[in-house]
């Protein structure tokens, strides 16, 4: 059992220790759909909805799996539940916002596949969260990767209006972006402790 206030795991999954930008999870949609503010901000919101939903069912999911003596299940059913998000939110995204589904493209039945979303379920799991912590770090780790999704657009958005050397361009610049990126998050490396 953790004894850690709310508002720090919240800071600490969204900033201290971004999942993209310090853990290096979830890097396919970071670099896959990071081209455009409004898919980015998206995909982010999405993402987030499905880790809310996969932290809850993760944490009632152990708790059951733990009073079984069963806990060898538990990666199987972590990856069942965020499955299952998926499908939840393509649903609605393709009967809702159809332009949306059209242009996130593969990468949205892609968060199944995202290894940020299982790395929230297992991390949270052998940290020893409440309930409550759960949903925070879960939206502390959505925020995160929202953020970093955001801040990737904007500046992939500049980028494309300057003249760039033609070395550079594309994937190039895009990894150099991110690693910089990684580089000034992992300034807040430390805060809080």
């Amino acid at each position: 059992m953790s004894d850690d206030s709310l508002g720090f795991i919240f800071l600490n999954a969204c900033i201290i220790n971004n999942f993209v930008l310090s853990a290096f999870l979830g890097i396919c949609p970071f670099l896959g759909v990071s081209s455009k503010f409004e898919t980015a901000s998206r995909m982010g919101l999405a993402v987030m909805f499905v880790m809310l939903v996969s932290s809850a069912c993760a944490y009632f999911i152990n708790s059951l799996l733990v009073a079984l003596g069963m806990e060898f299940l538990r990666l199987i059913c972590y990856i069942a539940v965020i499955a299952s998000s998926v499908q939840l939110v393509e649903m609605v995204l393709k009967k809702y916002s159809p332009g949306l589904f059209r242009a996130l493209g593969i990468f949205l039945p892609l968060i199944t596949t995202n290894c940020a979303i299982l790395g929230l379920a297992l991390f949270q799991t052998f940290k020893g969260y409440n309930f409550l912590q759960c949903v925070a770090y879960a939206l502390g780790a959505g925020s995160g990767f929202t953020l970093a999704l955001v801040i990737m657009s904007g500046l992939r958005e500049q980028l494309s209006l300057h003249d760039v050397p033609g070395i550079a361009r594309g994937a190039g610049l895009t990894l150099m972006v991110a690693g910089i990126l990684s580089l000034a998050f992992m300034g807040f490396a430390g805060l809080g402790s």
